[in-house]
C-alpha cells in the first residue's frame, strides 16, 4: 500500500512539472530568437564597435555570449526531452482505458515539444561554433591593434 501511494505521489508531482518545461521550452525559443537578432546586429554594425574596447573587456563579453548560448544549445533538447516523458504517463494511460481524444493531445505534445527541443538545440548549437570563430578573429585583431593584454 505504501508503495503504490509513494508511486502515486510521484506520479502526481511529475505531472506538475509538464507547465514549467513549457514555459521554459517557449523562454528558450525566444532567447534564442533574440540571440539570432544579436548575431546579426553584431555582424551589421557591431563588430567596429565590439574591436574598440580593450581586450579584458571584449574577453568577458565574448565569453558571456558564448555561454548564454552553449546554455541553450544544451538545456534545449533536456527541456524537449522532458517534455516528451512527461505526457507519455497520461498517454498511456489514455491508451489502456481508450480515450483516443487524450491519448492523441499527449501525444502531439510530446512530439512537438521534442521538435521544439531539438530546434532550440541545434540553434544554439551553430550560433555558438560562429561566435567561437568570429569572436576569435576579433580578440586576435585587437591584440594585433592594441597589444597583448
Amino acid at each position: 500500500m505504501l508503495e503504490g501511494y509513494t508511486l502515486g505521489i510521484v506520479h502526481q508531482a511529475v505531472g506538475y512539472l509538464l507547465m514549467p518545461v513549457l514555459a521554459l521550452l517557449m523562454v528558450s525559443a525566444a532567447l534564442i530568437i533574440w540571440e539570432w537578432g544579436i548575431s546579426l546586429a553584431e555582424r551589421v554594425s557591431g563588430e567596429k564597435h565590439l574591436a574598440k574596447l580593450d581586450y579584458k573587456t571584449l574577453s568577458r563579453y565574448c565569453v558571456k555570449r558564448i555561454d548564454r548560448v552553449d546554455l541553450l544549445a544544451r538545456s534545449g533538447p533536456i527541456l524537449g526531452l522532458m517534455g516528451t516523458l512527461i505526457p507519455l504517463g497520461p498517454a498511456l494511460t489514455a491508451m489502456s482505458q481508450g480515450d483516443l481524444n487524450q491519448l492523441a493531445t499527449a501525444i502531439s505534445i510530446a512530439f512537438d515539444t521534442t521538435v521544439i527541443g531539438l530546434v532550440i538545440g541545434l540553434a544554439g548549437f551553430v550560433m555558438g561554433k560562429q561566435r567561437r570563430r568570429r569572436y576569435e578573429n576579433l580578440l586576435e585583431h585587437v591584440v594585433a591593434v592594441q597589444g597583448p593584454a
